[in-house]
């Protein structure tokens, strides 16, 4: 079967199912299921051969078969999908097995604290276990699937979840440590060790996928190949990126994954899910205006789009949940052909901080940096992508390297020949040093990290906010810089003093001293700016109004007229694509108001932790009148899609008399 382009409208179907449940599948109905699809305008469904309770869900001879299954449902929900033209990816668990972990805790990821790692480390904790790959669990996973790529060479995909490896310290790792003269009690032994064990993980599983079929699509889900290790995508057919606003992913989420993956030259979806909160919910719902917004954001950032479902053990499919998912799908039905073969236009490139690292956890230094920057760049409306260090940089306008970028000898030379042919660059807090030595020239001197904490700035008139004329608190780190021949961003004023036991002044810090300290909060000389502060951790953390328009109004000096903009409130969103086929531009505008709910109370029950927390949720749509639009691509025409309205065009500026969630723009 040759590969085939994603589908638009995926459904991720979990069937993590107890073996205390009765009647598996017993419900199952190829009719109500055909209906059910059909109504959510779904065209691929990904199914489960193998849950994380450890069963499967097909006729198999290496992976028992769930106690209370008596039937190929797989087989069965595969050729009910074929009759009516859906797409059947298959779903493996890979890094969790309850049955093999009862059956062998040897196998078990170990901390170094000599407990189980992973979701349950604790024989009285409701959980999934992990397996450790160094074990001989991956042979076993290696038989798994290609069973499964042999019994269904025709399926669309073979999808593999929960694929990490920690820092472990079983009997399997502490060997090949100890042959290869690693000490264990070094924590870069034991991320080596872990880092070999994933890699002969993605070797061997990617081909006992294509063990049968050598075209198989192969997904490895790890929550994201994270920006900078381009290597991994060799065993990667496309990505997916799970990120459910409410499951504890929040808005910011897909933005940031997606805008890095757009430049990556690989096809994508995101994934979303159907739940109030998160997997594993049964019974809970978003409200329809969610998912379509959702949806239309996949749309806008350049993925296509898959919706997580859970279906109930009986087999039958929820057809709330199909009426829920169909009103988000038949708008992205309508609008697939301006979504088609995408490439992103943007003026600004967002270096990745966490990139820059070097590293490869999932969570290290960096991320802060990389989230406040993005959400800062779309709360101010600026067109942009996400780079790793192996991106093209000659397509922007701008580089911004936020906050801690470390600069490496490679890096240096890059950037330098960017600046030669006409780059600008931008640097805020530490990125652009190695400690207070200046890589690149800003027209100021660097002498290292303020001792004041918080300070304030006042920026020059032109880039401070028209409603703020005092200075205003800036509570991250801050570089001491000091004028040479550049152009100064505004003054720095100190605090009369730290606070702390021995002098305190009111209920947070102290105020600012009525003269400036001598310090600039930010230079810029010919192609190269520096802000002293670590702005984008900073609007992370607080996200000050004040803040994200003095950073704006620097970046906007900076750059110079943008390729389009547009008169959105901050919370809307604004993207464009260009679709070379077709010869022309596809323009995404956004907005739902989001509004906060929930606490953290103790409601026990069903929650993986017993309380609750607050979430982002989506419910009404407000519709946008008005937006005024203006771009200096060559454009004569643009036309409201799907809706087919023409838009009168003049010296690149054209009004949208109103839209609600989400809408495209064909400009040609």
């Amino acid at each position: 079967m040759p590969q085939q382009g994603l589908a638009f409208r995926q459904v991720h179907l979990d069937f993590h199912t107890s073996p205390d449940i009765d009647g598996i599948g017993s419900e199952f109905d190829k009719a109500q299921f055909q209906a059910a699809l059909k109504e959510g305008h779904v065209n691929s469904v990904t199914l489960f051969a193998k849950c994380h309770h450890g069963w499967s869900y097909f006729d198999s001879e290496k992976t028992p078969r769930h106690p209370n299954l008596n039937f190929d449902l797989l087989k069965a929900q595969i050729e009910a999908c074929k009759e009516i033209g859906v797409r059947t990816p298959i779903y493996i668990s890979a890094g969790l097995d309850d049955v093999k972990a009862d059956e062998h805790p040897e196998w078990r990821e170990v901390t170094t604290e000599g407990k189980y790692g992973g979701w349950s480390t604790s024989p009285l904790e409701a959980g999934f276990k992990m397996m450790c790959f160094r074990t001989p669990y991956l042979d076993l996973l290696v038989e798994q699937v290609e069973e499964v790529a042999r019994a269904f060479p025709d399926c669309h995909g073979i999808f593999l979840d929960i694929i990490h490896q920690w820092e472990c310290c079983c009997p399997w790792c502490m060997r090949w440590m100890e042959e290869r003269g690693l000490d264990a009690s070094v924590e870069a032994d034991r991320q080596t060790c872990a880092r070999d064990a994933l890699e002969q993980y993605y070797k061997r599983l990617t081909a006992a996928c294509r063990c049968e079929n050598p075209d198989m699509p192969v997904f490895h889900n790890s929550g994201h190949v994270q920006r900078g290790q381009r290597q991994l995508l060799d065993h990667f057919s496309h990505l997916e990126l799970e990120s459910l606003p409410t499951g504890g992913w929040g808005y910011d989420h897909f933005p940031l994954s997606a805008k890095h993956v757009q430049t990556l030259g690989i096809d994508f979806l995101g994934m979303t899910g159907k739940f109030h909160t998160t997997w594993g919910e049964f019974g809970g719902y978003k409200h329809p205006n969610a998912l379509r917004y959702e949806c239309g954001a996949m749309l806008a950032y350049g993925a296509k789009c898959s919706i997580g479902d859970q279906l109930p053990p009986t087999g039958k499919a929820d057809r709330s949940t199909y009426r829920l998912i169909g009103e988000a799908f038949k708008e992205v039905e309508a609008k697939e052909p301006w979504c088609e073969g995408v490439v992103s236009v943007a003026d600004i490139g967002l270096l990745s901080s966490r990139a820059c690292t070097g590293e490869w956890h999932t969570w290290i230094k960096g991320e802060d940096a990389d989230y406040g920057a993005v959400r800062l760049l779309l709360d101010a409306g600026f067109l942009f992508d996400v780079l790793d260090l192996e991106a093209d940089f000659s397509k922007y306008r701008m580089l911004i390297l936020p906050d801690e970028c470390v600069i490496s000898r490679e890096l240096e030379a890059k950037l330098r020949a960017y600046l030669d042919e006409g780059g600008k660059l931008l640097f805020t807090g530490s990125s652009g040093l190695r400690n207070t030595f200046q890589i690149f020239d800003c027209g100021a001197t660097i002498e290292g990290w303020s001792e004041m904490r918080p300070d304030f700035v006042l920026p020059t008139k032109d880039l401070r906010p028209d409603w703020i004329d005092s200075p205003f608190v800036m509570y991250g780190q801050c570089q001491r810089m000091r004028m040479e021949d550049g152009t100064s961003l505004g003054a720095v004023f100190d605090p009369y003093f730290n606070r702390t036991y021995q002098h305190y002044c009111s209920h947070q810090h102290t105020p600012a001293k009525t003269q400036p300290s001598g310090f600039v909060c930010g230079s810029a000389k010919g192609g190269v700016m520096h802000l002293a502060h670590t702005v984008f951790t900073q609007y992370r953390a607080v996200g000050a109004s004040a803040l994200k328009d003095y950073v704006a109004a620097a970046i906007r000096s900076h750059l110079g007229a943008p390729i389009a903009e547009a008169s959105l409130p901050s919370t809307g969103r604004f993207t464009v694509f260009h679709q070379p086929k077709e010869n022309r531009w596809a323009m995404h505008l956004l907005y739902a108001p989001t509004v906060l709910r929930g606490s953290q109370l103790d409601i026990g029950g069903g929650t993986t932790d017993g309380k609750g927390r607050e979430t982002e949720i989506i419910e009404d749509f407000v519709p946008l009148r008005d937006i005024t639009v203006r771009t200096s691509l060559p454009v004569s025409k643009a036309i409201l899609q799907p809706q087919g309205i023409e838009l009168p065009v003049k010296d690149g500026q054209f009004i949208v008399p109103e839209f609600e969630g989400h809408q495209i723009i064909e400009l040609s």
